[in-house]
């Protein structure tokens, strides 16, 4: 698995687990909503200050988003 595929899927299990949904959780980090579905699709490898960005609006550490990348 690649490491944006592993992030996507994180930030998908993280997203869905608080019952978020993708425009939500777009307007939370400051992101279109078709930008946090191209990320959780693994369309787009995200930027560090992407990733810090999502993991502020959903109270994770950028750590929990990118956890078993290789």
């Amino acid at each position: 698995m690649q490491p944006h595929e592993r992030f996507a899927r994180n930030l998908k299990q993280a997203r869905q687990a608080q019952h978020r949904t993708q425009e939500g959780l777009g307007h939370a980090a400051g992101l279109h909503p078709t930008e946090v579905g191209r990320l959780e699709r693994g369309d787009r490898e995200p930027r560090l200050s992407t990733i810090v960005r999502l993991a502020r609006a959903l109270d994770l550490t950028a750590a929990d988003l990118v956890d078993g990348v290789k």
